[in-house]
């Protein structure tokens, strides 16, 4: 990529290019990769902004333009359960509303109610995955009855970043571009994959934080 953009590529430059312009394939993922140094840098740039939204350097998290904030309006408590368990989700796009059990949220921006990833709408499953009544006796079934608190505040943070992404979307880059092919990857040498890149590396080769930066092994 260099050397045919003539620009330094970084690793977190490609990463951030893989979040603008990956798209759904026959195999999984696909990711055209440009010719063009305009296309690379519009869209690692794209990239960069987004991944600040999942992930904030500075430990600030994101807000909504405008000083607007989710707010809890009603408790987020069960409700007789039925198909969709104790705390099934609603959306209101009149008044903004977030509907969780017997609870409410507002103002949810409708880009972060709309929100899919995978063809999934991303607050309902979140809210469902950690919702749904284990069996008697497993480790699904010793979740806590209750909503914890920390649940509401990880919700209200997921609400924010999803609308920030959702407004982002409008401006994502288009790529469009000429993209390089099988041929030129051959010749570059990243094509094909060598059979010791696809597998894990050791654990022993990993340094955690720990006394002497040991590994811990299970």
């Amino acid at each position: 990529l260099a050397k045919e953009l003539g620009l330094p590529v970084s690793a977190g430059d490609v990463f951030a290019w893989i979040v603008c312009a990956a798209v759904p394939g026959a195999g999984g993922c696909e990711v055209p990769l440009p010719r063009q140094a305009r296309e690379w840098e519009a869209g690692v740039a794209w990239g960069t902004a987004a991944l600040a939204l999942l992930a904030p350097l500075d430990g600030d998290r994101p807000r909504l333009p405008g000083g607007r904030r989710p707010y809890v309006r009603a408790p987020l408590v069960p409700v007789a359960a039925g198909e969709e368990g104790p705390y099934p989700v609603a959306y209101d796009a009149e008044s903004e509303s977030l509907m969780v059990g017997g609870g409410r949220i507002a103002p949810v921006p409708p880009g972060a109610w709309a929100f899919t990833c995978g063809g999934v709408r991303v607050l309902a499953e979140w809210v469902a995955r950690r919702t749904a009544l284990g069996a008697p006796g497993t480790l699904e079934g010793l979740a806590p009855g209750e909503w914890p608190q920390e649940r509401t505040r990880e919700l209200l943070e997921l609400i924010t970043v999803l609308a920030l992404l959702a407004e982002a979307e409008a401006s994502r880059p288009e790529v469009a571009g000429p993209a390089l092919g099988e041929a030129e990857l051959r010749a570059a040498g990243v094509l094909p994959v060598p059979a010791a890149a696809r597998r894990p590396g050791p654990a022993l080769a990993v340094r955690e934080e720990g006394p002497e930066g040991q590994s811990a092994l299970w």
